[in-house]
């Protein structure tokens, strides 16, 4: 039988045994699990601070544990599921997102609270975007690129959907019979979906270009290649300036002058915005390389991020920031699910992409924290944005090295 490999850049239509039920299965279970697990936290907050009598920082802390683990198991998932596929861990993750939220509803001391968290913090790392990413580019033979841009145009609505529905659960039956709802969610359709859906053994696909398909080299000499080393400091640069934001955006923006309805505005512009990017992305930049698409939206990053430091209370540049910033925030997650098939071929993805996410999801979790005590320090957020931005040009300038054609040491 007739193989023929892409050039570099450029994707052929895929084959008609592709299975894009896969992807609109995981599209809803993406929706969910980064609905109740991630985005959820915002609306339950308060109900559980008040509930357990303990501060705003200790019901933060317990969240920021459970992104930490998240990271930390984010690598032993892709590895795992490069090895016996992501049926398992992925159903196991939806089941244990359940039980735990049953157990989050009970919690009435610190010490639960964190346990509980600590448990989620793995179910994410089983169920979210990286493990999600590994499964479709074992699944797919040249077209997952497209599939990962279908797949975060679900996950870009998670927010959209779960901040509302979660706050009418809440209002409606209480935090705790929400929290059980959420269980529930995730039990009747998130595990069944995983399960029926996700393949029982991964099916290694086509390569992108028939380079990758000559460089696939050991796992572990991987980790040890300059453009492996880059991709990773690059991605974890970015994603902790975009946690700062996502945490502090509003009272920077209300700092600057814009009274609190501008600022919910400007934040509720992001979102949209990320879903634009992703959309032209699927539509245009996929016909060219994940390289090239990741260095516009890494010199996007400090782009917006300067337009912010210069806006003031000018509420049309404060826009403009958010819709700069939307687009590179979007297409970033694309890059980051595709980019590694491209530089080092697919048969180590899992393992690759998770261990990518773990100083990823580290950054995450702790950069706010830092932000925090950079704005108690210095009385403000002007040191903050000033940092910010300085890391995000970092972030933009390690990208550039990236070069695909260098892959020794």
């Amino acid at each position: 039988m007739k193989s023929a490999h892409p050039p570099s850049g450029i994707l052929h239509p895929p084959p008609a045994d592709e299975p894009w039920p896969l992807i609109f299965a995981l599209g809803v279970t993406q929706i969910i699990s980064w609905g109740s697990m991630f985005y959820g936290f915002a609306v339950l907050m308060d109900p559980m601070q008040t509930a357990l009598a303990i501060s705003k920082e200790t019901v933060v802390g317990a969240y920021c544990l459970a992104l930490l683990l998240s990271g930390v198991a984010s690598s032993f998932v892709g590895r795992t599921i490069d090895r016996i596929g992501g049926r398992t861990i992925m159903t196991l993750g939806s089941l244990a997102a359940a039980t735990l939220f049953v157990c989050l509803s009970c919690a009435t001391n610190v010490v639960e609270l964190y346990l509980v968290w600590a448990g989620l913090g793995l179910a994410m790392a089983a169920t979210l975007y990286d493990p999600a990413f590994a499964v479709v580019v074992h699944a797919f033979r040249g077209n997952h690129r497209k599939a990962i841009t279908v797949l975060t145009l679900f996950g870009g609505v998670a927010s959209t959907v779960f901040w509302p529905l979660t706050q009418y659960l809440v209002q409606h039956l209480g935090w705790r019979d929400a929290v059980l709802s959420l269980g529930l969610i995730n039990l009747l359709i998130c595990a069944p979906l995983h399960a029926w859906y996700v393949p029982l053994r991964p099916v290694l696909g086509e390569k992108l270009t028939t380079a990758a398909s000559a460089r696939n080299p050991d796992f572990a000499a991987m980790l040890c290649m300059p453009n492996f080393l880059a991709v990773t400091a690059a991605f974890t640069a970015a994603a902790a300036v975009m946690s700062v934001i996502a945490v502090h955006l509003l009272s920077l923006l209300t700092q600057r002058g814009l009274t609190p309805a501008q600022a919910a505005m400007v934040g509720a512009l992001i979102g949209p915005m990320q879903v634009a990017g992703r959309i032209i992305e699927f539509g245009f930049a996929r016909r060219v390389s994940a390289r090239l698409v990741g260095t516009v939206v890494f010199v996007l990053l400090p782009l917006s991020l300067l337009v912010l430091m210069f806006s003031d209370d000018s509420l049309w540049l404060c826009a403009t920031f958010a819709a700069l910033y939307g687009i590179s925030n979007g297409v970033m997650t694309i890059v980051r699910g595709t980019l590694p098939v491209e530089l080092f071929g697919a048969a180590h993805y899992g393992a690759i992409n998770g261990t990518i996410a773990t100083p990823v999801l580290i950054a995450k979790a702790s950069s706010p924290i830092i932000a925090s005590l950079a704005f108690s320090a210095f009385a403000g957020y002007d040191f903050m944005l000033i940092g910010i931005v300085g890391l995000a040009i970092v972030a933009a300038l390690t990208f550039s090295t990236v070069n695909p054609a260098r892959q020794g040491l």
